[in-house]
């Protein structure tokens, strides 16, 4: 390999963080400390890129070809199928804006593509529903909070770069969890799983209650108000804090803490892995407008960004999609993967193994040897983000970052040059690579060498909401599932991004909840069973089980369920049933 002289780059992973990379002499990964948000550091899945296995050469049916054969495959292939039986799969573990090249090839061909997401779709919906647009708070942009609120939200395993930007704040954190940042928060509420909705419209209810809430803001953005008072009324008090388990002094602590301060609450994607999310959002969404959190500096309620917002995209778009959490697989006679375990992440795991399997040619596009890899016909590796140019956006900031190229490699080959090449062999209008990194590099609105999207907000919905008015939640389903089975909380690995990297094994219980550390339990939901090996967690409470996200067969337990709203894979629906194996 040859390294070319532009030594910075940007992270591709599909993380909050966005880093912006320098290369060293030595070819070593180090943050840029000239980076208002880097800040000279890297975060830990970063630091662990290159100790992944990394797939170095094509393969037919599990024989050794080259890349030339394997393209060359593909064409056949697609050429002898109708383009309704093509489906387009593409995954977020790199969220490069070049790698939606390859979906202009599969649009122009008129195959079928996916919508709606593994992650964060149902909180979307919500925001969407209320705000008309979903806009996020920087690192920036929290550094002017007073008081930060984490709902849900673990910054030292999805955002470690935010660390630096909380010091002096008051903490208040959210979470069935004793994370690292609640052993140090100033609050923290170790409520019960899927109770989010409960505590926030408590909390609306008793912020009116008390008059703390922002009567100028309301009456001038969000006049409905009322009514949304009217139905957090109906939430029985004495009950619902009994079943959360929250305490009437714990809602009263978070609003005295908040009371007249400027307040960033952050909110991460495990209150939302249900079928009612968008609610849960749209309730947290409504406490912060109560409190009129909106528009005002260091103030705001954040979740995952949209990391395209603002942005336009040179590439044709997919018409016809299926929803990616529930594709059955086997209706296609070709499947094309790109980027994406789907027979890891996507939940149903045996059905969705006995869907692939039983499917027509299955095409694995990507870096890393996994079980889809394992299991597809045709295997074409990618190029790092070192080997090609790309730009990045980011869901947790507003940069807009170019990736220039610094290594040369012959393993592997780019999204622009396969796309290139299938554009070629049907005769399909494809532009020049210059052309589309002008496209992008175009967009960059550059302040102070760093470079971000354009018509960035310096405070967002400063003007008002897309809506024209905040729109409250108004309609619930209050019922809680009071079954004695175990809460299902899938979090991020420390060690690892979903199936990428270091995975995590076996599951994780407090020691009290009544299992041994290194026995094997039989795991069972409506969905299906597994058995796995005991371990201890101390920060768990004693009604949860942790499995984490990436760890080999915890989709066996997943139902193939969509939200309500937003398309959203919804892991954490079912309870687990725990037997013990000599039971």
């Amino acid at each position: 390999m040859n390294t070319h002289m532009n030594q910075i780059t940007a992270c591709p992973l599909d993380c909050y963080d966005a880093c912006r990379i320098v290369i060293d002499e030595n070819g070593k990964l180090r943050g840029d400390k000239l980076h208002p948000v880097t800040q000279g550091y890297l975060c830990p899945n970063l630091n662990h890129f290159k100790e992944q296995d990394r797939l170095i050469g094509a393969k037919l049916r599990g024989e050794d070809v080259s890349i030339e054969t394997a393209i060359k495959t593909l064409i056949e292939v697609l050429k002898e199928t109708k383009s309704d039986s093509v489906l387009y799969y593409r995954g977020s573990g790199n969220v490069g804006l070049m790698q939606r090249s390859c979906e202009h090839f599969f649009a122009s061909f008129k195959a079928v593509g996916t919508s709606g997401s593994l992650c964060d779709g149902a909180g979307e919906a919500g925001i969407l529903q209320g705000r008309g647009s979903n806009e996020i708070l920087s690192p920036q942009m929290i550094s002017e909070s007073e008081v930060v609120v984490f709902w849900g939200r673990n910054p030292h395993t999805t955002h470690s770069h935010l660390l630096p930007f909380l010091e002096g704040k008051t903490i208040i954190v959210i979470d069935p969890l004793i994370t690292a940042l609640a052993k140090k928060a100033d609050l923290h509420i170790q409520i019960k799983p899927h109770c989010d909705l409960h505590l926030a419209l408590l909390l609306s209810r008793f912020a009116i209650i008390e008059g703390l809430h922002d009567k100028e803001f309301l009456e001038e953005h969000a006049s409905e108000y009322n009514d949304f008072y009217e139905l957090t009324q109906t939430v029985r008090i004495k009950a619902t804090l009994d079943t959360i388990d929250v305490s009437l002094g714990q809602i009263g602590a978070i609003l005295e803490l908040i009371q007249g301060k400027r307040t960033a609450i952050l909110v991460g994607v495990g209150v939302q892995k249900y079928r009612n999310g968008a609610d849960v959002l749209r309730a947290i969404d409504g406490f912060g407008a109560i409190m009129g959190l909106f528009g005002k500096p260091g103030c705001g309620v954040s979740y995952v960004g949209d990391s395209l917002r603002g942005l336009a995209l040179p590439f044709n778009r997919i018409a016809h999609c299926v929803s990616k959490p529930t594709v059955d697989f086997s209706k296609y006679n070709c499947v094309f993967i790109q980027g994406a375990n789907p027979l890891a992440q996507m939940p149903n795991s045996e059905g969705v193994r006995r869907s692939f399997e039983n499917g027509g040619f299955r095409v694995y596009f990507g870096l890393y040897e996994n079980e889809t890899s394992r299991a597809a016909d045709l295997v074409i590796p990618a190029k790092t983000f070192l080997e090609k140019n790309d730009f990045r956006s980011s869901y947790g900031d507003y940069t807009l970052q170019e990736m220039a190229q610094i290594l040369d490699s012959d393993i592997g080959i780019s999204e622009y040059e396969l796309t290139k090449k299938l554009c070629e062999a049907f005769g399909i209008a494809f532009e020049s690579e210059a052309y589309y990194r002008d496209f992008f590099r175009n967009q960059i609105d550059e302040h102070e060498g760093v470079g971000y999207r354009p018509n960035t907000p310096k405070i967002p919905y400063a003007e008002g909401f897309e809506n024209g008015e905040f729109e409250f939640l108004d309609e619930i389903d209050l019922a809680i599932d009071k079954n004695e089975d175990f809460h299902l909380i899938t979090l991020k690995y420390p060690k690892g991004l979903n199936s990428q990297f270091k995975r995590a094994e076996g599951v994780y219980f407090h020691p009290e909840a009544g299992f041994e550390q290194g026995e094997i339990v039989h795991l069972s939901s409506h969905a299906g069973a597994v058995d796995m090996v005991v371990k201890y967690d101390e920060s768990l409470r004693r009604d949860c089980l942790l499995i984490y996200s990436g760890t080999s067969n915890v989709n066996v337990l997943t139902p193939a369920l969509l939200s309500y709203d937003g398309e959203s894979a919804v892991y954490q629906e079912y309870k687990i049933k725990v037997t013990k194996k000599n039971d």
